[in-house]
């Protein structure tokens, strides 16, 4: 029986999972660690503290499964980071993550250097946001000088941990299309971006389709972690795509929507699209030859931790007292509401927002609010109006063409049935779950088995391990919400001006 171990460096935890061949779980570990907001807006985490965990976490699991048998290990984590090392390999400053927000101007700058929107567009299939890696090079370049001079290698964070396994400068197609320097309809580097920029190629590690063996563990490896040297370490992939290899989002007409903090509709193609305002991540996949589409909306399960926590102090000392789930308590409360809330409508812009509408002055509002609302009449419209906002980036791809045939929900909210059931009315598509919930970790592990050859191809590891285990189908709720959601897309375009002027006076009377 051949094992394979993934490696999740994400923003709070390295996770080391091993599964063998089946996909059933054998060993499992976890280390957590910080990150520090020095400044308003800014992220940034360590390198150092993710190898110190990798090496933790790979130690426990191989007390439960022999470094002999490890077969294949594939890397996953959070993406967008930047890791700056010096020609020694040295890590030059902390990482700036993929929610640090310092680097608007330097967005500016690159859309302007590659000759506006639309032409960065047709280079790199994506806008330059302020999380992307691209912008923070050239942020250190402006404000640290003398530590972009002794700049040698950028990686993003799961290949800093490829490099202290291997010795190896790489990376894969996923998470380099991440970077906004991947030309991803073409799978490589943008020449013609980074010289509009001024970045050398030479700083970009080499980029390996995701199954594929990159490098192997290293004898200095070796002797820190307990693995073999010799052991393959293939490309992996940046969270969200190996997380829809592990929930087997892997062919076309499939999609994902993750109820997380933040919420992520993820949908393969088999051919490379362009949403033509850049309102979807166009990213290469983790199967090669494929491509994906990817909307963010930065406020879903949290806005119901957000009404919880805001409003439901009665309901979480019952579920105190009574031993129950407090979310369990309130979608109760809900179930007993029409479709449609009667009439109230939530916008979910907690956070501002990404997809469609990338803002970050939009306000979260309630909108119809009459006498006949109750607690309960809001807690469905929480529920209802995060599956609007996940619909407008699953409108967005269907205007591009995909024909969707299911929906697969993941995350902490999925496990809502009640959830699952507005979903399924909202989308007009059945919602399914599978049978895996170890997110990305396990999407590496399966991508380290394709490039061990314990299976023929992604598609073959998916097959072997992935099944539905439940799904629900539209009721006749489809037609209210498609009237409700009419009105919902009105409301961002006639508040917008009003999100930013509110914006504006709260920041004048110190808020």
């Amino acid at each position: 029986m051949a094992y394979l171990l993934g490696i999740d460096v994400s923003t709070t935890a390295t996770k080391a999972l091993v599964i063998d061949e089946r996909g059933a779980v054998a060993a499992t570990a976890s280390d957590e660690y910080e990150f520090f907001t020095p400044r308003p807006l800014w992220a940034e985490q360590n390198p150092h503290d993710w190898w110190r965990a990798c090496i933790n976490v790979v130690r426990r699991v191989l007390e439960q499964v022999p470094a002999s048998e490890i077969a294949g290990i594939g890397l996953t984590g959070q993406m967008h980071g930047l890791v700056l090392l010096d020609a020694d390999g040295d890590v030059l400053r902390p990482c700036i993550m993929w929610n640090d927000q310092r680097t608007a101007k330097q967005c500016a700058e690159i859309t302007e250097r590659a000759g506006g929107a639309s032409s960065l567009l047709q280079l790199i299939g994506n806008p330059v946001l302020p999380g992307f890696t691209a912008p923070k090079i050239l942020w250190v370049r402006e404000n640290e000088p003398e530590v972009y001079a002794r700049a040698a290698h950028v990686l993003l964070p799961k290949d800093y941990l490829r490099y202290k396994l291997t010795s190896a400068y790489a990376t894969e197609m996923s998470d380099a299309s991440g970077t906004a320097l991947l030309d991803v309809a073409q799978r490589a580097w943008s020449d013609d971006l980074l010289k509009a920029i001024n970045l050398p190629r030479a700083w970009l590690p080499a980029v390996h389709e995701s199954p594929v063996v990159s490098a192997k563990i290293s004898a200095q490896a070796a002797l820190e972690t307990g693995l073999l040297q010799g052991t393959p370490v293939v490309g992996g992939g940046g969270d969200q795509a190996a997380q829809a290899v592990g929930t087997g989002i892997i062919r076309q007409g499939i999609v994902s929507a993750t109820l997380g903090t933040s919420g992520v509709v993820f949908a393969s193609s088999d051919s490379y699209r362009l949403e033509p305002n850049g309102l979807l991540h166009a990213f290469c996949h983790a199967v090669p030859g494929k491509w994906h589409l990817m909307g963010v909306m930065l406020s879903a399960a949290g806005s119901f931790r957000w009404f919880r926590d805001a409003f439901g102090a009665v309901e979480r000392e019952r579920a105190r007292l009574e031993n129950r789930d407090v979310y369990d308590i309130l979608t109760a409360q809900a179930a007993r509401v029409a479709a449609g809330s009667e009439g109230l409508i939530f916008l979910p812009y907690l956070s501002g927002e990404r997809t469609p509408y990338p803002d970050p002055h939009a306000r979260g509002t309630f909108f119809g609010i009459t006498l006949r609302h109750g607690k309960e009449h809001f807690v469905r419209a929480v529920l209802e109006g995060v599956a609007y906002g996940l619909c407008d980036s699953l409108e967005l791809m269907r205007a591009l063409g995909l024909d969707i045939s299911q929906v697969r929900a993941s995350g902490g909210g999925a496990r809502s049935p009640l959830w699952r059931q507005i979903l399924a009315d909202v989308f007009d598509s059945a919602i399914a779950l599978v049978n895996i919930t170890e997110g990305a970790a396990f999407g590496a592990a399966l991508l380290a088995g394709v490039g061990a050859g314990v299976y023929a191809n992604v598609e073959a590891a998916c097959a072997a391990t992935i099944v539905v285990t439940d799904a629900v189908k539209p009721g006749p709720a489809v037609s209210v919400y498609g009237d409700y959601y009419q009105v919902y897309r009105k409301l961002y375009p006639a508040l917008k001006d009003s999100f930013r002027q509110v914006g504006e006076v709260a920041a004048r009377h110190g808020f």
